[in-house]
């Protein structure tokens, strides 16, 4: 008889639209779960095999008042059976939790999207508070959509009378309830989700109850109500993805996990210094938990004490890492400059966000690129690199690694709050098959000099503190290029100095030669980008090359020093064209080192490119 009814069910169903990729945008007030829910999603929709990619929008306040556009949460997630590359430029669906919800994120949507929006927070002073002159239902605001009204807290409640909780804690279960009816249009399963519940209530079993009560509540309304207009049901196929075992993961996991695995590829243990700050935070939180695999971490009392407890740890034999945005990068220069004076490793990662200042803490930007390259007292040059999305954050954690350790150096390690907080597939590495990195310490006492150097990469050896007949005197005044000695002396200072400086341009002769993602090596136009620019870069060339244009992405994952084949590549192209999330940073470096007439395409939003954005001005310059 079960058997019967579920094949009439099927029959009687209206039938699901095959798409090739969606964005789904879920938006409410930052005490509406929102970054949870779309986690979930994101979990269930990597489990059905799709690409995918995730944008976290979080307001900046800590607490805004409930219901004002301050407080807003956003989270965007593009998945498809096909090549996700970004979190997309448009959604195709927005589920905003409130007014103030829809107020904010209504111009993202595409023309003739799916909005859905709660109509039970839609009172005249809900929307007032998110500065609506009238109703959006009613006055014609929302015409370009398609708009489903659902009372999403009333349905809610009706679903948790039976469990005795307040109208408050009922009311928190209704981002479950949406998640259902999402997971309806799209066909996903509840049961990791249901699974997940079960775990993090497991001591209060009645608000596990609950949700996964709202939960299928939203999934069974999306399979009787029959509303039609852009509430209805799709299919998206997985995605052809090269072999092997993959897991959702974001760009500070990645980075976390890459230095452990750097550290360990080593033979070293690691000490990861850092004081709290947006974005760069949840690096530590990912760090903690992993004391088994010889990490220490610790939270310093400020930017400064953590930077300096990192330099200790490397003279004391360990990896020292810290981790900062940008305003904490700033204290810690004068430390830095310590390390490069004292030439021990140091791993310095910067989550940049949107300054000047404490700026916009939650936003992602790009500014702080001249400020790793040349922000220091004196000619003090580091190696810089950046990491171009969240599952490319684990291979460069390993590269800043083994740049730090073989040139007894300092390295910046450039991500942003976008990288930081957004995710994607990854495919587990073989550890085994990781090349290790030949790291020791100096134990040959005949003719022991501090400044002993190695010919080839001039760094000086690794001295263990402590060790019998190689005391020697380390600290930040100038030392004797022979002896270590401190040393005023004018011609000294200079050959240091050089030193230093030629040190760094070496590990211009140690990296890869800087390729082409896409197109071809000479041209018309290339795009040149680095960091989280990575995805809409790549997406925009493959696109315009589709038609017919001739353009070529090159992306740098090496800021400083350049690649030593940079400048013949980029000689190639007629014009260059460099997106950046600030004022012009990376081209400033590329015109002073290679004298090229390159054009900037520069955006300091607080948000990331739009595919579009690129799209139209490459073919602005080559239709000029």
């Amino acid at each position: 008889m079960v058997s019967a009814i579920a094949a009439k069910a099927e029959v009687i169903a209206a039938p699901r639209r095959e798409v090739e990729s969606v964005v789904v945008r879920f938006a409410g007030d930052s005490g509406d779960g929102i970054q949870l829910t779309g986690s979930q999603f994101t979990m269930s929709t990597a489990l059905v095999g799709n690409d995918l990619a995730t944008f976290p929008d979080f307001p900046a306040e800590i607490r805004a008042p409930v219901g004002t556009t301050f407080g807003v949460s956003a989270f965007q997630i593009n998945f498809g059976a096909r090549r996700i590359m970004t979190p997309g430029d448009a959604p195709d669906l927005l589920i905003a939790l409130n007014p103030a919800a829809l107020k904010v994120n209504l111009d993202t949507v595409k023309p003739g999207g799916s909005v859905i929006i709660d109509t039970g927070t839609c009172t005249a002073r809900n929307l007032r508070k998110a500065g609506f002159e009238g109703n959006p239902l009613e006055d014609g605001t929302l015409a370009p959509f398609k708009v489903t009204g659902i009372d999403i807290s009333r349905h809610t409640e009706e679903a948790l009378t039976s469990f005795g909780l307040s109208q408050k804690d009922m009311l928190r279960c209704k981002n479950m309830w949406a998640l259902g009816l999402v997971y309806w249009m799209y066909g996903r399963s509840r049961q990791a989700t249901i699974d997940w519940l079960n775990r993090k209530f497991a001591k209060r079993p009645e608000i596990a109850g609950a949700n996964i009560a709202a939960l299928n509540a939203g999934h069974a309304f999306g399979e009787t109500a029959e509303m039609g207009g852009g509430l209805s049901g799709f299919t998206v196929g997985p995605a052809t993805l090269d072999p092997g075992l993959y897991r959702t993961v974001s760009g500070s996991e990645a980075l976390a996990w890459g230095l452990v695995a750097g550290a360990q590829l080593a033979g070293l243990k690691m000490v990861f210094s850092s004081y709290p700050i947006t974005p760069a935070s949840s690096i530590l939180h990912a760090l903690a938990p992993l004391r088994e695999y010889g990490v220490t971490t610790f939270q310093a009392e400020d930017e400064i004490a953590a930077v300096c407890s990192a330099i200790g740890a490397s003279y004391a034999g360990a990896l020292g890492v810290t981790s900062s945005s940008g305003p904490g990068i700033a204290l810690k220069t004068e430390a830095i400059g310590l390390a490069i004076g004292t030439e021990l490793p140091l791993v310095v990662i910067d989550s940049q966000r949107a300054g000047p200042s404490t700026g916009m803490p939650t936003k992602t930007e790009q500014s702080d690129l001249h400020q790793a390259v040349f922000g220091r007292n004196a000619d003090s040059p580091v190696a810089v690199i950046a990491a171009r999305s969240p599952s490319d954050c684990f291979e460069v954690a390993i590269e800043a690694v083994r740049l730090a350790t073989k040139y007894m150096t300092p390295v910046i390690l450039l991500t942003d709050g976008f990288v930081a907080n957004a995710a994607e597939p990854w495919r587990i590495p073989d550890v085994d098959t990781l090349p290790r990195m030949a790291v020791s310490f100096a134990t040959e006492t005949e003719d022991f000099r501090p400044t002993r150097r190695d010919p080839v990469t001039q760094a000086r050896e690794w001295v263990l503190p402590g060790t019998p007949g190689m005391e020697h005197r380390i600290g930040g005044l100038e030392r004797d290029f022979d002896t270590g000695n401190i040393s005023y002396d004018p011609a000294n200072h200079q050959k240091m100095t050089n030193l230093r400086i030629g040190k760094i341009a070496g590990i211009a002769r140690d990296i890869p030669a800087q390729g082409v993602e896409a197109g071809n090596p000479r041209g018309r136009l290339a795009v040149v980008g680095w960091g989280s620019t990575y995805g809409p870069i790549s997406r925009a060339v493959d696109n315009l090359r589709e038609v017919g244009l001739d353009v070529s992405h090159i992306h740098l994952r090496h800021i400083w020093p350049l690649p030593a084949n940079l400048g013949d590549l980029l000689a190639g192209f007629e014009h260059v064209l460099v997106p950046e999330m600030n004022a012009g940073q990376l081209i400033t470096l590329l015109r002073s080192r290679y004298l090229i007439d390159a054009e900037g395409l520069n955006k300091v939003s607080g948000q990331p490119f739009k595919i579009s954005e690129i799209e139209a001005t490459v073919r602005a310059r080559l239709e000029a």
